[in-house]
């Protein structure tokens, strides 16, 4: 996981972490296995017009298990 300023994480299996308001972040599976992860944010979330695109370290994109071919 990227956390803006160039500071990458490793995360795995039952890690949490927080994220700081306004703090860039990405999320990369380098594994073969499909990631699955809980987002909560405190307060509730007001919306889709709160975020923001940020240039990361990797391109940004989202996949399905609908959009594998095998």
């Amino acid at each position: 996981m990227w956390l803006g300023s160039e500071r990458t994480v490793v995360v795995g299996p039952g890690a949490s972490f927080a994220i700081t308001s306004g703090t860039p972040f990405q999320l990369r599976n380098t594994g073969t296995d499909p990631v699955e992860c809980v987002a909560v944010t405190m307060p509730p979330w007001p919306g889709e017009d709160e975020a923001e695109i940020v240039s990361g370290p990797w391109i940004a994109r989202l996949e399905t298990p609908a959009d594998d071919p095998d």
